[in-house]
């Protein structure tokens, strides 16, 4: 697994929780180091074994782990690159939505090595909509679901999300979107500012 998913977990626990709680849940996963080198590629199941060891540490389900994973790659200040690269996708939410095929392709441009899972956008009716995808790492379609729920609100749309279950590597998210224009969205502008 690519060293960049790694290091997203370890910023999530570091970022949420305290360097503490990451230095535990990094000896609970039974690592001989605590920080993850970003550009590395680690055994396949090191990621599995640290997301049972943060769960572990902070006593909450794995799946509501990878869930807050995902809203913290698209809401935290210390990871915005990622949210501005989603945000490029569209400039609706159905626009982003139908954008999400690309992400993998996308991601390996900016880092050739990164292989994100492979998810795919179902297009079932208006406003309907089903996200499937595939991944090694059970939990990943939570992840997903973290993002989503914080872009609608970033898009200013009313949707609901739910987790349709897993089997054989495959998980599928459905998507309503009950409102599209809910709320005035978050200010977003191609060019980043300097501060």
């Amino acid at each position: 697994m690519h060293g960049l998913i790694n290091r997203a977990i370890q910023g999530f626990v570091t970022d949420s929780y305290g360097a503490d709680k990451w230095v535990e849940a990094a000896r609970v996963a039974d690592l001989d180091f605590v920080e993850f080198e970003a550009m590395l590629v680690y055994d396949d199941a090191v990621t599995p074994r640290v997301l049972d060891a943060v769960s572990t540490v902070l006593g909450r389900p794995r799946n509501d782990i990878m869930e807050d994973i995902g809203t913290y790659l698209v809401s935290h200040p210390n990871v915005e690159a990622l949210r501005r690269l989603l945000r490029f996708g569209g400039v609706t939410f159905v626009e982003f939505l139908h954008s999400l095929d690309d992400l993998p392709d996308r991601a390996r441009l900016a880092v050739a090595d990164l292989h994100l899972p492979r998810i795919e956008l179902r297009d079932h009716a208006p406003g309907r909509f089903s996200l499937v995808c595939e991944s090694p790492i059970e939990g990943y379609g939570h992840v997903m679901m973290g993002i989503l729920r914080t872009l609608a609100d970033d898009y200013g749309v009313l949707a609901l999300l739910d987790h349709q279950g897993s089997g054989g590597g495959i998980e599928t998210v459905s998507i309503s979107l009950i409102e599209t224009e809910f709320a005035e969205g978050r200010v977003f502008d191609l060019g980043a500012r300097a501060t």
